[in-house]
């Protein structure tokens, strides 16, 4: 068996698709089908049942996967084990990051690729669930993402960022101006612009809103929070954004929500993380975050 061959049923399993593994790998489609019908040929079974919709695992393919990522692993370790001698880290560090946040992401991955140049570095965008699930499944290294303040993440440490209220806001001239606070039943009373689901901002006002038998009205949906503050600035309804940005606009009213909601943005990763690369950039970037 070729380690290549390994890698790239791997890859086809975790992705769930020969189009996604190829991506992943950085190869053209064929290349992969033909590399997992070798290693069919060679172990004189088949690995993958391939249809229109999904691809999934055969009992011997079953049998082979804890198999091939462990020799995968004892080449990584090996490898590990070299540049620890040499004082090299090398390897990949796959970063993901909400679509607004106060760390300059660039400048951590510029300086880690200065005092590491042989490390590869991958940076994506998503909303938070998206990111947490990639994170638990070890296709993400390290992540910030918005969770709720009593929110823990099975299998991961967090390093936090920022921990702030999060607060409704409206147009000056609005009929709510007057009000300094909002109950959630008078907020669900009028159309409001949200992050959509998935976000943590949406996941904290929804579960509010459930608990308390309301069913809020979101009128615009907007994936990055600034665009929410100038859809509320049109007076097209209130804007639900962190307090920080409610309170920075001169021509937008702030509202305290009752009962409070919270939210923290934070850096996330797996206490089981692989590789002295992952590990090295999330003591960096916990020393940019507390300002060392």
């Amino acid at each position: 068996m070729e380690l290549r061959q390994l890698e790239y049923f791997v890859a086809v399993v975790e992705e769930r698709s020969f189009t996604r593994a190829a991506r992943r790998e950085r190869v053209a489609q064929p290349a992969v089908s033909a590399q997992i019908q070798r290693l069919e040929r060679l172990v004189g079974q088949p690995l993958l049942n391939r249809t229109s919709r999904e691809v999934r695992l055969t009992q011997a393919g079953a049998a082979l996967l804890p198999h091939a990522r462990a020799a995968l692993a004892a080449i990584r370790d090996a490898q590990s084990a070299v540049d620890e001698v040499a004082d090299v880290v090398r390897g990949a560090v796959a970063i993901g990051t909400v679509t607004l946040h106060p760390i300059d992401v660039a400048g951590l991955i510029a300086d880690f690729h200065a005092s590491h140049p042989a490390v590869e570095i991958t940076l994506t965008t998503d909303n938070s669930e998206v990111l947490i699930d990639k994170l638990q499944d070890g296709l993400l290294d390290v992540v910030i993402v918005s969770i709720g303040v009593d929110e823990d993440l099975p299998g991961s440490d967090i390093e936090v960022i920022t921990d702030e209220a999060i607060e409704a806001a409206v147009v000056r001239g609005h009929p709510l101006t007057r009000r300094k606070s909002l109950p959630l039943d008078k907020l669900c009373e009028h159309p409001l612009i949200s992050l959509p689901v998935g976000t943590g901002l949406r996941s904290r006002l929804d579960a509010a809103c459930a608990a308390a038998g309301l069913h809020p009205r979101i009128a615009f949906e907007a994936t990055n929070p600034l665009e929410l503050v100038e859809l509320a600035r049109h007076g097209l309804g209130v804007a639900i954004v962190p307090q920080s940005m409610a309170r920075d606009r001169a021509d937008l009213h702030p509202m305290r929500l009752d009962p409070e909601l919270r939210g923290r943005l934070v850096w996330a990763w797996r206490r089981d993380m692989a590789g002295p690369a992952a590990r090295r950039l999330c003591d960096r970037a916990r020393r940019m975050t507390a300002g060392g």
